[in-house]
């Protein structure tokens, strides 16, 4: 079973994750955009209970467009936003991809909000032959 590991920058916060993710999504909606500092938000989605979290938190909780709530955890000390909870699937935790710093980790299959991508942005071409 693969083991991965994420952390914020300074790595007060550590989020160890057991066996593949759920899904990896890419999300191009404007509070992905404003969390990340970038055009889109991706994380990787996994079952709660092959997930340990560890390291102090601060929260922040932001209704989506849908209307459904969200947890962002974020480190008190550095600020990066590493995973977070959804109220409509409480037996998922969300990871920052980012957060894994791991090249070997999977590209995302599911792209949501679209409609808000910033037209020179894409979904990766999947090779599957080539995905490790």
């Amino acid at each position: 079973m693969t083991t991965r590991h994420a952390s914020c920058s300074c790595g007060q916060i550590r989020v160890t994750c057991e066996g593949d993710p759920v899904r990896i999504s890419m999300c191009h909606c404007l509070a992905c955009q404003q969390r990340t500092g970038s055009v889109f938000g991706v994380q990787a989605r996994f079952k709660r209970e092959h997930v340990t979290l560890g390291g102090e938190t601060s929260t922040f909780v932001r209704t989506g467009d849908s209307g459904g709530r969200s947890t962002f955890h974020f480190c008190p000390t550095c600020g990066s936003t590493v995973w977070w909870e959804f109220d409509a699937a409480p037996e998922l935790i969300a990871v920052a991809y980012g957060a894994f710093a791991d090249p070997s980790l999977p590209p995302p299959t599911v792209s949501v909000y679209e409609e808000r991508q910033h037209p020179w942005t894409v979904m990766p071409t999947l090779d599957v032959e080539h995905i490790h």
